[in-house]
């Protein structure tokens, strides 16, 4: 093992840093399990699924888990989007209103493509356009979204998280322009999943992939949060929904799959011969289009715990490092153009380009959003500084 991590450019004794932060955090009860893999250059240092499947910590995690990873899915829309735009189908400049006239309506009439990837429409927080409603459907969330959503502020004003609205809107806007009137998740499964032979990944919860799906665990009493689905299986029924259709939530895969997309951007959006973006596009994914405006959302948060609100450092459908020393999950000592994406309490991929360093993390049993923030922040720079 010490050789496969040498020869990956990393250090051996500080990757078992690494190992033992994340069984520390397993042994104090915070989280049942957790699965990772950290490669450097595409070398593999450490892979490696850790704990438990479950709290009554009966039975070890096992390798190829497949867990819904909440907000980590939008990167998934994010490249479909991009690649709708290299196709010339959609713009950055495209309006919202043009592709959906249902949105048509107040300030909101004008946002752009752009606006929603980086988080700059001003369109609300919220996670459901409706309270109580299922969500598993992207056609009745939509019409949800045209009917009840308006703009909490000028667009582009503002560098406002949207949980929901924003990439649900970039998925109806994939799924209208195709010219050949697929679904969302099937393009997402021909065009994406496919050339990249990511084999254990699905938006919904695909049939041969249930055996092996850990339903998401809330490790703490009160949540606002539901992802109410059709079958009515519960609080979080949608993700287990087999022909879920949740642009923003509603990615089923495993830690492998998820580093093969990571590591796609990594390499300048190609991987074994597949290429799914232009190198010219994923350097702008890279670009800070916020510049220090703070994340409202994850601004407030920060606030009510006593931080520093951390600044949005949004790229093309992102999130960045940026230079900030603040509470964020990328960690402090990544390069400044680090990106990648979160996912509620339990999930994290970065790429740090400058270092050439490959992060995929998902947990099972979702953690309080700030002590999960602590969590990742440590952990990144745990595994950053095992660079040599």
């Amino acid at each position: 093992m010490s050789e496969m991590i040498e020869k990956a450019g990393m250090s051996p004794e500080r990757i078992e840093r690494v190992r033992q932060f994340i069984q520390s955090y397993i042994n104090a009860g915070k989280h049942f399990g957790a699965e990772i893999i950290v490669a450097r250059n595409g070398r593999i240092a450490l892979q490696e699924a850790f704990g438990f499947a479950g709290p009554e910590r009966d039975r070890p995690l096992p390798a190829g888990t497949v867990y819904s990873i909440f907000s980590v899915s939008k990167t998934f829309t994010s490249v479909l989007t991009l690649m709708a735009i290299e196709k010339g189908l959609l713009s950055l400049t495209t309006k919202v209103s043009e592709i959906i006239p249902e949105f048509r309506g107040g300030r909101r009439e004008n946002i752009t493509v752009y606006q929603l990837l980086t988080h700059q429409s001003g369109l609300p927080m919220t996670f459901t356009p409706v309270p109580g409603m299922y969500v598993d459907r992207l056609d009745e969330v939509i019409a949800a979204i045209c009917k009840s959503i308006q703009c909490d502020s000028e667009p582009g004003l503002e560098a406002s998280y949207s949980p929901t609205v924003n990439h649900c809107l970039l998925g109806e806007m994939v799924r209208r322009v195709d010219p050949h009137k697929r679904r969302f998740r099937d393009i997402a499964s021909e065009d994406l999943f496919g050339p990249l032979k990511m084999k254990d990944t699905a938006f919904g919860l695909r049939r041969d992939l249930r055996e092996r799906h850990i339903a998401p665990v809330w490790l703490f009493d009160k949540t606002p949060l539901k992802h109410l689905g059709h079958s009515n299986y519960g609080p979080d029924g949608a993700f287990e929904e087999e022909e879920a259709e949740m642009p923003w939530v509603g990615i089923s895969t495993t830690v492998a799959d998820m580093f093969r997309l990571a590591e796609a951007l990594r390499r300048g959006g190609e991987l074994d011969g597949a290429r799914i973006l232009s190198p010219v596009t994923t350097e702008q994914m890279k670009v800070n289009r916020t510049g220090e405006k703070i994340n409202q959302l994850h601004g407030k948060n920060a606030i009510q715990r006593g931080w520093d609100p951390m600044p949005c450092y949004s790229g093309l459908g992102v999130f960045l490092r940026g230079t900030a020393v603040c509470h964020i999950q990328f960690g402090t000592l990544t390069s400044p153009t680090t990106f990648g994406q979160h996912g509620q309490g339990s999930a994290l991929f970065w790429v740090d380009p400058v270092h050439q360093v490959t992060f995929v993390f998902f947990s099972h049993g979702v953690m309080i959003e700030g002590e999960s923030f602590e969590r990742f922040q440590r952990l990144s720079d745990l595994v950053i500084t095992s660079v040599v």
